[in-house]
C-alpha cells in the first residue's frame, strides 16, 4: 500500500460530531462543522453532516467550491473575511460569510445583485484576541450601514478568540457578546438569527455544568470534531476519539548507531541545533520517508516509547531503545492540528478514507 499516507476514519469523525452536537443542543447551541483543515474534503463534510451538524464552515472559497463539486448541498459559511477579488465566487458558492469590513460587504452586495440573489453576513466583533473584528464601539454603526446594502442580509454577530493571541473565550467574553447582541437589536429594532461565540476553544465554557449561554446559539467546530481535543491546551475531550486521522510512513533505514554525533557541529538543515539527537539514549536510529516537505513533523505523536529525534525536508529520525522496526515496515503517527493541515495539503501523502458502512477509497491521491 502506498505511503506516506493519511488514513481517515470517517466513522470516528461522525461519532465526534454527533457527540458534540448532542452535548450542545440542550443549552441551545447549534454546531457548524469546520472543514478547512480537511481542505474541503466532501467525505469528511458528509461525515460531519451525518453526525448532525447544522451547517458547514470553511476559510477558503476554493474549498467550498470543492465541496459543491463533491455534491455537498448544505449551508456553508466562509469564515475568513472574503477577499474583494473573490466576491462573485463567495456569493455563488456560500450561503453566508463572516465580515468585519464595510468595503468588502459593498462588493458582496454588488456581486449578489449581479447574481440576483441575497447573501447573508455575520458581523465579527473584536473581543481581545486581536485578529478580525469590528471594535465594540463601532458595532452599531457598522451593522446599520451593512443593513442598508441591497441584497445583503445581516444574520447576526460573532467573535473569534484563542487563535491569534490565545485569549480564552470565558464567561466574561461570552456575556459581553450577548450584551452587544441585545443592545444592537434594541437600538436598531432587529432580531439576530445567529450569535456565534467562536470555535472549538469555546467548548470548555460551553460544556461547563453551570454554563449560561445567554444569546450565544452557534459555535464553529473543527479541531474538536476532527481530533477530539480542546485547542486551549490540546487535552482530550472525554467521549471523543483522538485517532480519526493517522499518518503512516515507511521505514527506509534501521541501524544501531551512536547516541551522539561526532565532528564539529553547526546548524542543522533548517537552522536549529538538533538537541534531541545529543540527549537521546536510544540505541537504534530509524528513518522513515516523511519530512517537512510533507507536513510539520513537530506536530506528530509517535508510538509509545518512540522518540522523534529530528527531521529534514525528506527524513524523520526516530529513536528506539530496543526492537526497532525493519526496513519496509510502517510506523503510525497521530497528527495534531498543524500536522493535519500539512498532511491534507501535501501532494505527497496519499489519502485513504475508512469507516464502517462506507466504501474504502484506497490510494486516493490528493487532487485539490
Amino acid at each position: 500500500m502506498s505511503s506516506p499516507r493519511l488514513e481517515i476514519r470517517l466513522d470516528l469523525i461522525e461519532h465526534n460530531a454527533r457527540a458534540l452536537v448532542g452535548r450542545l443542543r440542550p443549552v441551545g447551541i447549534s454546531v457548524s462543522g469546520v472543514t478547512k483543515a480537511s481542505l474541503g474534503d466532501p467525505q469528511i463534510a458528509t461525515a460531519m453532516i451525518s453526525g448532525g451538524v447544522g451547517s458547514l464552515s470553511d476559510s477558503r472559497v476554493e474549498n467550498v467550491e470543492r465541496l459543491r463539486r463533491g455534491g455537498v448541498t448544505a449551508s456553508i459559511a466562509l469564515i475568513r473575511s472574503p477577499m474583494v477579488s473573490q466576491a462573485d465566487r463567495v456569493v455563488a458558492a456560500t450561503s453566508l460569510s463572516l465580515n468585519s469590513e464595510l468595503l468588502v460587504m459593498e462588493h458582496l452586495a454588488a456581486a449578489a445583485r449581479r447574481q440576483r440573489r441575497h447573501h447573508g453576513v455575520v458581523i465579527m466583533v473584536e473581543l481581545g484576541d486581536l485578529r478580525e473584528g469590528v471594535m465594540p464601539a463601532d458595532l452599531h454603526e457598522t451593522i446599520r450601514r451593512a443593513r442598508s446594502l441591497d441584497n445583503i442580509v445581516v444574520q447576526g454577530i460573532g467573535t473569534n478568540l484563542a487563535c491569534q493571541s490565545g485569549v480564552i473565550p470565558d464567561s466574561a467574553a461570552m456575556e459581553e457578546l450577548s450584551g452587544l447582541a441585545t443592545s444592537v437589536e434594541r437600538s436598531l429594532g432587529i432580531s439576530f438569527d445567529i450569535v456565534s461565540g467562536g470555535n472549538s476553544a469555546n467548548l470548555r465554557w460551553a460544556l461547563a455544568e453551570d454554563v449560561r449561554p445567554g444569546r450565544i446559539n452557534h459555535l464553529r467546530l473543527g479541531e474538536s470534531i476532527l481530533l477530539g481535543c480542546d485547542p486551549i491546551d490540546r487535552s482530550r475531550i472525554v467521549g471523543l476519539h483522538q485517532d480519526a486521522f493517522e499518518v503512516v510512513a515507511e521505514v527506509i533505514e534501521a541501524k544501531e548507531k551512536p547516541t551522539t554525533p561526532w565532528g564539529e557541529v553547526g546548524q542543522a538543515a533548517f537552522g536549529e541545533m538538533d538537541n534531541r539527537s545529543t540527549s537521546s539514549v536510544a540505541r537504534y536510529r530509524v528513518i522513515v520517508a516523511l519530512g517537512r516537505q510533507d507536513l510539520d513533523p513537530a506536530g506528530l505523536v509517535g508510538p509509545p516509547g518512540v522518540e522523534l529525534l529530528g527531521s529534514s525536508s525528506d527524513h524523520l529520525i526516530l529513536g528506539y531503545r530496543d526492537r526497532p522496526p525493519m526496513v519496509g515496515d510502517e510506523v503510525r503517527f497521530t497528527p495534531d492540528y498543524r500536522a493535519l493541515l500539512g498532511a491534507m495539503t501535501s501532494p505527497f501523502l496519499v489519502q485513504r478514507h475508512l469507516g464502517a458502512g462506507r466504501p474504502d477509497v484506497s490510494d486516493l491521491e490528493h487532487t485539490g
